[in-house]
C-alpha cells in the first residue's frame, strides 16, 4: 500500500512519472530483458579481452569470472543483472555448477548468510535456464 504523505513513496511516484514521461517504453523496462540483449562471450573471446592479457601466464578466463562472481556476493549480490551475466559467462567459460556453488558459499565467511544466499539463488536461476533451454 502506498501512503502518498511518505516522501520516499512520492519521491518514487515522480521518478517514475519522469521516466514515463522521457521514455514510455521505460515504464515496462526489465533488467532480464536487458540481459538477453548480451550473449554470452565465447571463452576464447574472453581469453582476448579479459584474461591472459598483462601475461601469458595470467589468470585464464574462468578464474577471473570466479573471482568476479565472488567479489559480486560481497556486494551482497546487489547487481543481479551482473551476477547473472557472469554465472552465465563462467559456464561459458569451463567453470562447473559446482565451482561456481563453492565460489559463493566460500564468500558466505566473508559477506554472510544472506549474501550467500542471495548469489546462490541467482547463480540456480541461470542454471536452470540454461538446462531449460539445452532440453
Amino acid at each position: 500500500m502506498s501512503d502518498p504523505t511518505n516522501p520516499f513513496e512520492l519521491m518514487m511516484q515522480q521518478a517514475q512519472a519522469m521516466a514515463k514521461a522521457v521514455n514510455p517504453a521505460l515504464e515496462s523496462f526489465s533488467p532480464k530483458g536487458f540481459e538477453a540483449l548480451w550473449p554470452t562471450m565465447p571463452k576464447d573471446m574472453m581469453e582476448m579481452a579479459f584474461g591472459k592479457g598483462i601475461s601469458k601466464d595470467g589468470l585464464d578466463a574462468k578464474t577471473r569470472l570466479l573471482l568476479t562472481l565472488a567479489g559480486l556476493t560481497m556486494q551482497g549480490a546487489q547487481n543481479e543483472t551482473g551476477f547473472r551475466m557472469t554465472v552465465r559467462h563462467a559456464l561459458e567459460a569451463g567453470a562447473s555448477k559446482d565451482e561456481i556453488a563453492e565460489t559463493i558459499a566460500q564468500m558466505s565467511m566473508f559477506a554472510g548468510i544472506p549474501a550467500m544466499t542471495k548469489g546462490m539463488e541467482l547463480a540456480r536461476e541461470v542454471m536452470d535456464d540454461k538446462e531449460d533451454k539445452e532440453t
